[in-house]
């Protein structure tokens, strides 16, 4: 398991958001407060959003006949959001190989000041035809580097779960 702390919500604040919405009634569960579902979702969007930044789009899926693939997640949750809340989501890409890519997301209760949720994930690049794992092209590769540079100064380091990860 990771020994590093959760990030204040200051910290993640040094992060692009990718997303920011509002808790809509139809976030809500049985249980009074934002589903899971939600939370993977926005997660799951904010990543996609980067992806596209870099140049993984319909049109790469299209022309390139590549992709990408979520081989492994962790999801954590650290508070509860409600109907009307204000949130964020911010994307630290933590590592990356020939064809993996290492990334955590942050989900920000913004009206209250907190992180309420991480993702941590591993997205591998895969040729959509033959349907396996092949190395990124060099153009996608910077880009992921780019972020890389921009999220290694940060003086905080990402909660990992430490069981997930980019192999050599």
């Amino acid at each position: 398991m990771s020994t590093a702390p959760v990030p204040s919500f200051d910290q993640v604040m040094e992060l692009p958001a990718w997303v920011d919405t509002t808790v809509s009634a139809d976030f809500i569960d049985e249980n009074g407060h934002m589903n899971i579902r939600h939370y993977l979702e926005l997660d799951a969007l904010s990543t996609t959003l980067l992806c596209e930044e870099i140049g993984i789009d319909d049109g790469y899926r299209t022309e390139r006949r590549m992709g990408v693939f979520t081989a492994e997640h962790h999801l954590r949750y650290f508070s509860e959001m409600h109907e009307g809340e204000k949130l964020s989501v911010h994307v630290r890409v933590l590592a990356r190989s020939s064809r993996a890519v290492h990334m955590m997301t942050f989900l920000l209760d913004r009206t209250h000041g907190r992180l309420a949720n991480t993702l941590e994930l591993l997205l591998v690049h895969v040729d959509m035809d033959a349907r396996r794992a092949v190395p990124l092209p060099d153009d996608i590769a910077a880009g992921f580097d780019r972020f890389l540079s921009e999220d290694g100064h940060l003086a905080w380091q990402a909660p990992v779960c430490g069981v997930m990860g980019v192999r050599s």
